[in-house]
């Protein structure tokens, strides 16, 4: 009898005691927890960037523990940012060649190829407004690297070492199609 009177009295008490324990220890995350940065930056993917400096390492994997593929020494290019881990981007370039570089060695600022066309001539129109009309401003070789001033989601203005105008954006590497960039 003295047990069941205990017990009547003690429950609650016990009941409140396993709460306030309970309130008391920290909640278990996942390994993906919004402090981890294995998910990345979070901006869509893929997405275009360019390269920040005249020498970027790329990898064949997400760390320094993977050897060096090779070197981009030219800054500016254009590539395609295709995956992120933590704070490594895994980056495509206009050969299709893929790698891991990381992430500061590369800028939001947008940079574009002239892309070869698919069809003679072998030169590129770039005109004075986005309109086939409006006078021609130059005729640019495939492969001349230029920086994007905005893009109206048909033609873009791009500008470069002595030309800035208007060329029709599916003739571009670094942009695509019907984005708009302000």
């Amino acid at each position: 009898m003295m047990l069941a009177l205990l017990n009547r009295c003690l429950r609650p008490l016990m009941l409140v005691q396993l709460a306030a324990a309970m309130a008391a220890v920290p909640v278990c995350r996942p390994a993906h927890a919004a402090n981890d940065q294995s998910e990345g930056s979070g901006l869509p993917l893929p997405r275009f960037a360019s390269l920040k400096s005249d020498h970027v390492n790329v990898r064949g994997g997400p760390n320094k523990d993977h050897e060096v593929a090779w070197v981009y020494t030219r800054p500016a290019l254009p590539v395609e940012i295709t995956a992120e881990y933590e704070n490594w981007r895994r980056i495509r370039d206009r050969d299709g060649t893929e790698g891991w570089v990381y992430h500061t060695f590369l800028s939001g600022k947008r940079t574009a190829y002239v892309a070869s066309p698919k069809t003679r001539p072998d030169f590129v129109p770039l005109y004075e407004s986005a309109d086939r009309m409006s006078p021609l401003r130059a005729m640019l070789e495939p492969g001349v690297l230029g920086t994007i001033k905005r893009c109206n989601g048909q033609w873009c203005r791009l500008a470069g070492n002595g030309f800035d105008g208007w060329i029709e954006q599916g003739r571009l590497w670094g942009v695509y199609p019907n984005e708009k960039i302000e």
